[in-house]
């Protein structure tokens, strides 16, 4: 098997990734590590979708390299593993040699190597096993290069900071320099001037003492500041003389309703007949009409018991 892989990264960057096994293992598409701490980065379980199956393996993956017997084209690296079925009897074994090709733009990532294998992956058609391997190295390519652009970007990190730390430790040490120099001609002045501030240090004090007399002369109640000063009421507000009260007793009308609606809920004032003077007021006809139905019914009733009690007795007379 072999494949052939261009990423835009330089061999450096992606040699320091390949040389963190704990990056190679999140770099590997559906590797799972184990949870034992004295396990190594590159022991667990790996689910690789073949064929329309997904079969799981549980082993080891082993990463040597580079060596000094590396190619003319570049450094290479050696990959080998075993790994039996978590479910089956099959195993399967991998040797795989990755080289590094320095190219402009990037490099060449060339993957050569046998896996050989029995159980669900020999079962498998025809090229199935073959094209579930070169998809698992290409998936496998494109995390290794998301891992060595992170790392290379967080190494351009750490140089800026550490140059910015460098510039201010340089700027303080000049600030310091200037501080001490301003501190020594301060000292040389300061002695010469003894006399003269001394002097101004008086007349200072004769008009310190002026000012203060004639601040004392003001009045004590004077407000400090504007916000101090009261403030007349609004002159064009129409209703600043105008008083509002509330009368002691609701109007007639409201007592009324409040009465009418004392002990019946809120669904019943809403949905309730009027009643009293604005009550509906049944129709005469309405009424005649009911009243004569009423009186049918009985008679009708009577009529047709009559009739029966009738028949018996003829029946019984022949």
């Amino acid at each position: 098997m072999e494949h052939e892989v261009f990423v835009p990264v330089p061999v450096p960057t992606l040699l320091r990734t390949l040389g963190d096994p704990a990056r190679v293992a999140r770099c590997v598409p559906g590797f799972q590590q184990d949870a034992d701490a004295s396990a190594s980065p590159l022991a667990g379980r790996l689910k690789l979708r073949a064929g329309g199956h997904t079969i799981t393996y549980r082993g080891e993956l082993r990463l040597t390299g580079p060596g000094d017997g590396d190619g003319p084209d570049g450094p290479r690296l050696s990959v080998t593993g075993t790994g039996a079925e978590a479910r089956g009897d099959g195993a399967v074994e991998l040797a795989l040699t990755i080289a590094l090709t320095a190219k402009d733009g990037g490099t060449t990532l060339t993957y050569s190597g046998t896996a050989e294998g029995d159980g669900r992956l020999a079962e498998l058609e025809d090229g199935a096993a073959l094209a579930a391997a070169h998809r698992l190295l290409d998936r496998f390519t494109q995390q290794l290069v998301t891992e060595s652009l992170a790392e290379r970007g967080e190494g351009e990190a750490e140089g800026r900071a550490e140059e910015a730390a460098g510039t201010d430790a340089d700027a303080g040490a000049e600030d310091a320099g200037r501080g001490a120099g301003a501190e020594s001609a301060g000292t040389d002045t300061g002695a010469g001037s003894t006399g003269t501030d001394a002097d101004a240090d008086g007349a200072g004090t004769d008009d310190a003492g002026g000012d203060r007399d004639r601040v004392g002369e003001g009045p004590d109640d004077a407000p400090r500041s504007v916000y101090d000063s009261p403030v007349p009421p609004p002159s064009l507000d129409p209703v600043a003389g105008v008083e509002f009260t509330v009368p002691d007793e609701p109007t007639a009308e409201a007592a009324h309703a409040r009465r009418t609606m004392i002990g019946r809920s809120a669904e019943e004032v809403d949905h309730a007949p009027p009643r009293g003077r604005y009550a509906p007021v049944p129709s005469v006809d309405a009424g005649g009409t009911n009243t004569t139905l009423r009186w049918v019914a009985p008679a009708a009733a009577l009529a047709l018991a009559s009739a029966v009690v009738l028949g018996r007795a003829l029946r019984r007379r022949r």
